[in-house]
Parts: C-alpha cells; sequence; structure tokens
C-alpha cells in the first residue's frame, strides 16, 4: 500500500507546516482536504500547493486538492464538514489534524489560563475530528490517524508547562482511538487495518520536511505494526 489514492483530510492545513505536507501528499497521488476556518488562507494554500489545473485531479498525474472552510473546534460544524463530505462520495482514508501553536515561557508562575486556553483549541480540534471521522477511518481498508506532539511530553519544563500538558492530553486521546481501532477489528474478527499514530518533534520548523515525509510512509506501513506507536521524527 502507498498513500496513492488515499484521500487524507489536513485539520487546520494553512500553516506553512500544512502546505508542506499538502505538497508532499498531493506528490505522492494523494487526494487532500485542507480544511480552515478562513477562506482566503485555505485558497491561498491550495493555489501553492497544487496548479490550478491539478486541483481536480487533473493535469500532471499527481494527486488533487479540495479546500473546506470549518471551525475545528466547533463539534457542529466539523460534523457537518463529516456529513458535507459524504454526500459528496469522499470518504477520508487518513486524518492529520494541524492546529496548534506555542505560547510560554516565564517558568510555571508564567503559564496563564489564557495561554492555556489558546493552546487547549489543539486538543478540542484532536478530539472533535477523531471523533467525527472516526466511522471512515475504520472502514478504510488502510485508515491512518495521526497527531504532530513534541518531545516536550517525555521532559516537560515548568515554562513550557501549558504547552506540554497539552500536548500529553492529546496523546494520550490518540492512543485511546488507537485501541478502538484494534477492539473494533477484534470484535468484528477482522484484521486490524486502521492505525493512529503520535509524531514527536523537538521543533517542528526544523523537521517539518522530515515530518511531511513521515505522513506520507504511514501508508508504506501494516496497521498491526503501527497502531498505538510514537514515532521521534528528527
Amino acid at each position: 500500500m502507498t498513500a496513492a489514492g488515499r484521500t487524507v483530510l489536513l485539520a487546520g492545513a494553512t500553516s506553512p507546516s500544512g502546505l508542506t505536507l499538502a505538497r508532499a501528499l498531493l506528490a505522492a497521488g494523494a487526494r487532500v482536504i485542507a480544511v480552515g476556518r478562513d477562506q482566503e488562507k485555505i485558497d491561498a494554500l491550495a493555489a501553492a500547493a497544487h496548479p490550478a489545473a491539478d486541483r481536480a485531479g487533473t493535469g500532471s498525474g499527481t494527486g488533487s486538492i479540495r479546500v473546506e472552510r470549518c471551525s475545528l473546534t466547533n463539534e457542529a460544524e466539523v460534523a457537518a464538514l463529516a456529513d458535507r463530505l459524504a454526500a459528496d462520495g469522499e470518504h477520508v482514508d487518513g486524518l492529520v489534524p494541524l492546529v496548534g501553536g506555542w505560547r510560554g515561557g516565564g517558568g510555571l508562575a508564567g503559564q496563564t489560563e489564557e495561554d492555556y486556553r489558546a493552546l487547549e483549541q489543539s486538543f478540542t480540534a484532536v478530539r472533535v475530528t477523531s471523533r467525527a471521522f472516526d466511522a471512515d477511518l475504520r472502514a478504510s481498508d488502510a485508515g491512518r490517524f495521526a497527531i504532530v506532539s513534541s518531545t516536550a511530553v517525555a521532559r516537560p519544563l515548568a515554562g513550557g508547562a501549558n504547552y506540554a500538558a497539552v500536548k500529553a492530553a492529546s496523546e494520550t486521546w490518540t492512543r485511546a482511538v488507537a485501541q478502538g481501532f484494534a477492539k473494533a477489528a477484534r470484535d468484528a474478527g477482522e484484521p486490524l487495518r486502521a492505525a493512529a499514530v503520535v509524531l514527536r518533534v523537538r521543533s517542528l520548523d526544523d523537521v517539518v520536511d522530515a515530518l511531511a515525509a513521515r505522513v506520507v510512509a504511514l501508508w508504506d506501513e501494516d496497521a498491526a505494526a503501527l497502531n498505538d506507536r510514537i514515532v521521534d521524527v528528527a
């Protein structure tokens, strides 16, 4: 199996890392659904990621891209997005939440509630999107759910306590998704086809190309070997 022909939803795709991942998936022949809450930004991402002639899957023979506007922390909007895609015959094989950012510094005393609530949105997006597309990922013959976490989870610092706590919560949720995939396969008496994985980075800016390559490679590995893994991306 490869990423070619797979439909991968990038949730919060308008960051520089979202563009890099979109380009890598398109080059691998995947169908990318780029989701963000700012229409101008996701339109710009599509234009930068892929030539206009190829957005419908024609032209160079690489993948295709579709953009969708949605607030990824709003459960109703994400559910509506899932329904809209299903109505159009779009069945998601991969989900990568990219809502994030960093706030911190100032030691433990500098960890404000305002910063925590801002960072918490990334965890909310992980929870909301994974629930909305859980059925799609289980139904796929190669469903993949991957989050981008941080090595700070393994070694949290006082000045980044809010950030590390949110990332740790997201990792715990992702491992629960992995257990759900495994249990569903066992209960159905079928081989495991879906996998949930945590991709840890130290500094995203330094490894964004390696991260994109690792996401594309998720479809090169057997689900049973990949599910519930924590992978350090260097």
